[in-house]
């Protein structure tokens, strides 16, 4: 299959999976890919419901934010997927999501603490919110990717949470997990607060993730 109706299917499959695991409701959030050996990446219309999407809805975009293919308008927080591109090489797909936890924790501006495992493993550590900034802006973008240097995931303050990874799936286990820490750093500080790994034991797990984990 082409690569970039591969990428564009891709795209849709994955905008099925966050509306029916509860990840955002209606049209809010937008997913990105690269398209390998190709110097574009495909992106979600905006204003259109998961539901519905097919490979034709999904627009094709060059990294100078010009329309490649697809008849529909790009997601309006398209700033925000070019400036993580841009600035991050090995970023190479982005869902952006609303999910119930991690936006509560993005409503009240606090970080989420690296104190579980497998988020540390995944993320790289503690998940940063952003400075605000209104969504579809330049300086959403500019505010996301200083929070997200050296992470895979960031909270964008009063707005929601933003996954990356090496490819959609990755980035789709990234928001999941992240959702997940979120409601345990919310519980946890029911039962008297959260209690944060060392740097050491995050910088450990982490490699361990990176060149260990899983079938070699």
């Amino acid at each position: 299959m082409d690569q970039i109706i591969f990428a564009r299917q891709n795209v849709v499959d994955i905008g099925k999976e966050i509306l029916s695991t509860k990840l955002t409701v209606g049209t809010w959030g937008n997913i990105s890919c690269r398209v390998p050996n190709h110097e574009c990446f495909v992106i979600t219309p905006t204003g259109m419901n998961y539901d519905i999407l097919t490979h034709d809805d999904i627009v094709v975009m060059d990294y100078k934010g010009d329309r490649l293919a697809g008849s529909r308008l790009p997601s309006i927080e398209l700033p925000l997927h070019l400036a993580i591109y841009h600035a991050r090489p090995d970023v190479q797909a982005i869902i952006h999501t609303h999910s119930a936890y991690a936006t509560a924790v993005a409503a009240a501006r606090k970080e989420i603490p690296g104190a579980v495992e497998d988020l540390v493993q995944i993320v790289g550590g503690n998940v940063r919110v952003n400075e605000y900034a209104p969504p579809g802006s330049k300086q959403l973008g500019l505010n996301t990717v200083k929070a997200l240097e050296g992470r895979n995931a960031v909270l964008l303050a009063n707005h929601g949470m933003l996954g990356v990874g090496s490819n959609l799936d990755e980035a789709l286990k990234v928001c999941q997990i992240v959702e997940k820490a979120a409601k345990i750093t919310i519980f946890a500080q029911l039962l008297g607060g959260v209690v944060e790994l060392s740097s050491e034991d995050i910088e450990g797990m982490r490699n361990f993730y990176l060149h260990s984990y899983g079938q070699r």
